[in-house]
C-alpha cells in the first residue's frame, strides 16, 4: 500500500510538471527571453528533453499516456497541446527561440551550439537537433518556390500536399491519444481556425483527396513498408475512414462553412471528391438544388440569370458547369446526378420544353 502511495505521488508529481509545458512555450515565444542567459536557456533545454524522455517512457501505456495529455488540454493553451507534443518539445522549443529576436547573443550561440551538438547525438540514425530544423526549412522554402499550375486533382501544390499530410498525421497522433473521433473534431476546429478561409478549404480537401489517393499514410508507419501485414492494412483503412470522418464533419457540421467551401474550390475538385464520399456527394448536390432553385428564366434574353429579389450564388453557366463536371467524373457519380436531375424535373411539373424548368434545361444540357 506504501508503494502504491508513492507511486501515486511520483506521478502526481510527474503531471504537475508537465502542465508547466504550455508556459514553457509561451515564453519560449515572447520577449520576456530578453532576459535569459546561457545558463537559463541550458535550464530551458533540459526540461524539454526532460519532456521528450517522458514521451518516450509513457508513449506505449496508454492509461499514462491519455493521463498526461488530459493534463496538458487542462490549461487551454493555444493553438491546444497533446501527448504527442511532448515528443516534439526539443524542435518546438528550438525553434521558437530561434525565431525570437529578443534572445541576447550569449544565450543565441549556446543555443547554436546545443543544437549542433545534442546531448546523445550520432547515437541513432534519425537527424536531430539543428540538422533535422535544418531540413525542414529547407524543404519549407523548397515548397514555396512557385510552380507551374497542377492538375485537377486537390491538393496537387507540393506545399498544400505538404500541409494536408502533416494534417492527417497530426489527426492520427490525436485519434491514438483520444481514442475517438468526438475528441478529434475540437482540436481539428483549433486548427483550421487559424488558417484563412481559403486555405483551411484548400488544405481539408487536400486531405480528403490524399486519403483516396492511397497517400495518406504517415512515414511513422501506420501501414508496414512491405504491404505483408493485411491486419495493418485493415486497421489502417478503417483509421483513415475515421479520419475522413472527422473532415466530413467538420465540413459538413456547418451549412455556410460548406457552401463557401463549394464556393471557393473548383468544380472539378469538388466533383472528384463527390465521387469518393458519397456523404459529400449528397450534400453538394442539395446545395447546387438549392442554388439552381433561385434562378429565374429571363424571356426577353431567352436565358435563366439570377434573381433580383433573391441573389443566387452561381449563374446559369455557372451551375451548368458543376453539374457537367459531375456527370464526367465517374459512372456512379454521372447516374446519380441525372437520377437527382430527373426527379427535380418530375418535382417541377415534368416540362419537356426549354425556359419552363431549369433542371429540364440542365437535363438538355448536360
Amino acid at each position: 500500500r506504501s508503494n502504491l502511495r508513492r507511486q501515486g505521488c511520483a506521478m502526481e508529481l510527474v503531471l504537475g510538471q508537465v502542465e508547466q509545458l504550455p508556459a514553457l512555450l509561451a515564453v519560449s515565444r515572447s520577449a520576456l527571453v530578453r532576459d535569459w542567459d546561457p545558463l537559463t536557456l541550458d535550464r530551458a533545454l533540459e526540461w524539454a528533453r526532460y519532456f521528450q524522455h517522458l514521451y518516450d517512457r509513457f508513449r506505449a501505456r496508454p492509461q499514462l499516456r491519455a493521463a498526461l495529455g488530459r493534463r496538458l488540454r487542462r490549461s487551454q493553451p493555444y493553438p491546444p497541446l497533446g501527448f504527442p507534443t511532448l515528443g516534439r518539445c526539443p524542435q518546438l522549443l528550438g525553434l521558437a527561440l530561434l525565431e525570437n529576436r529578443a534572445l541576447p547573443p550569449a544565450a543565441c550561440r549556446r543555443l547554436l551550439r546545443s543544437l549542433l551538438q545534442p546531448p546523445g547525438a550520432g547515437s541513432g540514425p534519425e537527424p536531430c537537433g539543428l540538422e533535422l530544423l535544418a531540413r525542414r526549412k529547407a524543404a519549407a522554402c523548397l515548397l514555396a518556390l512557385p510552380r507551374r499550375p497542377q492538375p485537377r486533382s486537390p491538393g496537387a501544390e507540393p506545399k498544400l500536399q505538404a500541409e494536408a499530410q502533416l494534417l492527417l498525421s497530426r489527426l492520427r497522433e490525436e485519434r491514438q491519444e483520444v481514442g475517438e473521433a468526438a475528441g478529434q473534431l475540437p482540436w481539428l476546429c483549433g486548427v483550421l481556425e487559424q488558417l484563412s478561409q481559403p486555405r483551411a478549404f484548400e488544405v481539408v480537401a487536400a486531405a480528403l483527396a490524399l486519403l483516396k489517393q492511397g497517400r495518406g499514410t504517415d512515414e511513422a508507419g501506420d501501414t508496414d513498408r512491405d504491404g505483408s501485414s493485411r491486419d495493418g492494412d485493415q486497421g489502417s483503412a478503417a483509421g483513415d475512414g475515421c479520419t475522413a470522418g472527422v473532415l466530413l464533419s467538420w465540413l459538413l457540421g456547418n451549412q455556410e462553412r460548406f457552401s463557401a467551401f463549394c464556393l471557393c474550390l473548383p468544380c472539378s475538385h469538388l466533383a472528384f471528391l463527390a465521387g469518393h464520399y458519397s456523404q459529400l456527394s449528397r450534400s453538394y448536390l442539395d446545395l447546387l438544388t438549392c442554388w439552381g432553385s433561385r434562378l429565374l428564366y429571363d424571356p426577353l434574353q431567352g436565358r435563366w440569370v439570377k434573381s433580383c429579389l433573391d441573389k443566387a450564388e452561381l449563374s446559369w453557366e455557372e451551375l451548368r458547369e458543376r453539374f457537367s463536371c459531375l456527370c464526367q467524373e465517374s459512372t456512379p457519380l454521372k447516374e446519380q446526378t441525372q437520377a437527382a436531375l430527373k426527379l427535380l424535373r418530375t418535382q417541377d411539373g415534368d416540362f419537356k420544353v426549354r425556359g419552363l424548368s431549369v433542371w429540364t434545361d440542365l437535363l438538355m444540357e448536360v
